[in-house]
């Protein structure tokens, strides 16, 4: 029996290390570059994918609070969409650690990522007009202000192209930054409701699907149930799912938190997160899933 142990157990190592090497991108490409700064998107495809299809598209904003984070947050869910059929992106942002930045600059490199995915379309086999925003904490604040904030753009780019998305799915997002949610010492009083969703939700923005853990300590769970209420006041589509006892990083993936014990919630984000795509449209319900 001894030899068998030892076996299954070198299978799981060897399968830990395929898993690892599952979640590489298949590309990096430079969306824009400031000063000597350059911001990268890391693009997960489909099998057999091609210049000529047009395929959905879904960008990931990391978290940590527009101070800190890594792309790889999110490699395990664009991997896993990628393989149903989307083309998708991990993107780097500016942020205050590495690039000195506040919270306006992450939110004018999010409209540019969606800016220059759509302007680059025809050359990445995705349809325009099917880009997702995406993302967690800081980074889903960052991909709410693509859809919901107006301005904000980055000087000199082409703003004919929109740098907005046609849809949204967000992860325990900051939805208000002021005293009443998160980030207000660091977008600052006098502009503590320029970049806060929450204060100019209005008609006409696009569906979202917003996954919010009820024990949240960090951003507010109210931020998100008064988000989704005066989004549907709007006319607006916007589906609150609501995780119950779970807290600020329960979204995130075994690839990314490896000390996971408990996958099942994770898979619940993925199964909503896939049926709000397929009810738009943009996957296809009898697609095919690793389910990674």
């Amino acid at each position: 029996m001894k030899p068998m142990i030892v076996f299954v157990g070198l299978v799981l190592f060897c399968n830990q290390c395929l898993v690892a090497d599952d979640f590489t991108p298949d590309r990096v490409v430079t969306y824009k570059t400031i000063g000597d700064v350059e911001l990268k998107l890391h693009v997960f495809e489909p099998d057999g994918h091609q210049t000529s299809d047009k395929a959905p598209a879904i960008v990931f904003f990391f978290g940590g609070g527009w101070t800190g984070g890594d792309p790889k947050q999110f490699f395990q869910q664009a991997r896993t969409l990628a393989d149903d059929g989307m083309v998708a992106f991990s993107a780097d942002y500016r942020v205050k650690s590495r690039n000195k930045t506040t919270p306006f600059e992450s939110v004018k490199d999010a409209k540019s990522a969606v800016r220059w995915i759509r302007g680059h379309a025809a050359e990445l086999g995705i349809d325009p007009e099917k880009i997702v925003a995406s993302g967690g904490s800081a980074g889903g604040h960052i991909a709410a202000c693509t859809g919901v904030i107006q301005g904000e753009e980055e000087a000199g780019e082409d703003l004919t192209v929109s740098s907005r998305p046609n849809a949204m799915i967000l992860f325990n997002p900051v939805l208000d930054t002021t005293a009443k949610g998160y980030g207000l010492s660091k977008v600052g009083e006098t502009r503590q409701t320029d970049i806060s969703p929450c204060h100019h939700v209005k008609p006409g923005i696009v569906p979202t699907l917003l996954l919010h853990g009820t024990a949240d300590t960090t951003v507010p769970f109210e931020n998100a149930e008064r988000f989704a209420r005066l989004m549907e006041a709007a006319g607006n589509r916007c589906q609150l799912e609501a995780f119950e006892d779970q807290n600020h990083g329960f979204f995130n993936s075994p690839f990314f938190r490896p000390k996971t014990k408990d996958i099942r919630v994770y898979k619940q984000v993925m199964q909503k997160s896939r049926a709000f795509l397929i009810s738009l449209g943009y996957l296809d319900d009898s697609a095919s899933s690793k389910s990674k």
